[in-house]
């Protein structure tokens, strides 16, 4: 990255390459001058902090999964748009590990990044939250039941996912993408299912009776 023309963005950008070379938590203002070819003083007029570095990085990566997310899930409703989008948080963890990490991480909670960018994050994280219910709409799921349904697809994704980053599935049969097309499966069956199994109502998400499932031996 050239000295001449530093810009936030730009730094972001150095910074994201940086966390997908050598992980996110290698992520430093020294590291990211020494690539810039200038002294660590001269980030500061452009990025408050290491805090605010790290955010920007999370809004960048936030930002192009949501783009590529948005274009995946396009014209395609129920396991078809599930599966688009689940792959779509696989790939990109696996082409960019150090970015993927960046949106795992808790932004701004020592305050130490500006206010604006704060923002940014909060904007591109509901960009996420929006493609997950557009998904939703196409299922049995109540508008009052969709926050449970949208973490528990971001914990299914996201798990798995951070579990086959870390090798948990590498030495064992059958191979990752099985169990992956698996995992879709039955999450598409609960949702099209879903007040059934926890037994709401379709239209109003009240609890109507006991849930379907409930023999736990």
């Amino acid at each position: 990255m050239a000295r001449a023309g530093l810009t936030p963005r730009k730094l972001a950008e150095a910074g994201a390459e940086l966390a997908d070379e050598a992980g996110f938590d290698s992520v430093t203002m020294s590291e990211l001058a020494r690539r810039a070819g200038v002294k660590t003083a001269s980030l500061y007029a452009h990025i408050a902090n290491s805090e605010e570095l790290k955010v920007r990085i999370a809004v960048l990566a936030l930002d192009e999964l949501a783009d590529r997310g948005e274009a995946a899930i396009a014209g395609r409703s129920g396991r078809a748009a599930l599966a688009a989008l689940g792959d779509v948080y696989r790939d990109y963890a696996t082409e960019h590990p150090g970015r993927y990490a960046a949106t795992r991480q808790p932004l701004g909670t020592t305050g130490g990044a500006d206010a604006a960018v704060l923002a940014d994050a909060v904007r591109a994280g509901t960009r996420h939250a929006r493609m997950t219910r557009a998904i939703l709409r196409g299922y049995d799921v109540a508008e009052t039941e969709q926050t449970h349904a949208v973490r528990l697809l971001g914990s299914v994704f996201h798990g798995f996912v951070g579990l086959e980053l870390g090798g948990a599935f590498s030495r064992s049969e059958p191979a990752p993408a099985e169990s992956w097309d698996r995992a879709l499966t039955v999450l598409d069956h609960l949702l099209a299912h879903w007040a059934a199994a926890t037994g709401t109502d379709t239209a109003a998400g009240t609890v109507t009776d006991t849930p379907a499932v409930t023999d736990r031996r």
